[in-house]
């Protein structure tokens, strides 16, 4: 079973990452890609075709969970285990500080 959001650059759809049981994966969406003015959502992700893969949850989207009172409030409020760190990043990114935003597949921005 795997699950998915959808990545924003502003209000843009950028890409999508996934959770699956091997591990994750980040792809950038083909019309993104062929926008001139496409900007990559991290260093460490530039533009590319091919997929990102990953282990562990990669560093860039870890890094826009929140933390300290406001991660305990999401996992209170939301009933999250505090290791369920995709869960967390779809729950509480949508309306992430900075650029980039994550939303879970099935709703929009």
């Amino acid at each position: 079973m795997s699950k998915t959001g959808k990545v924003y650059y502003g209000s843009v759809l950028a890409g999508f990452i996934i959770e699956s049981d091997a591990g994750y994966k980040f792809v950038y969406h083909t019309d993104y890609l062929a926008d001139e003015s496409a900007k990559p959502i991290s260093l460490t992700m530039p533009l590319r075709k091919e997929a990102f893969h990953s282990f562990t949850l990669f560093a860039f989207f870890d890094g826009l969970i929140p933390e300290g009172w406001l991660l305990n409030i999401a996992k209170d409020h939301w009933k999250v285990k505090g290791n369920d760190r995709f869960e967390l990043l779809l729950l509480t990114c949508r309306d992430a500080i900075g650029a980039v935003s994550v939303v879970p597949e099935n709703e929009t921005e």
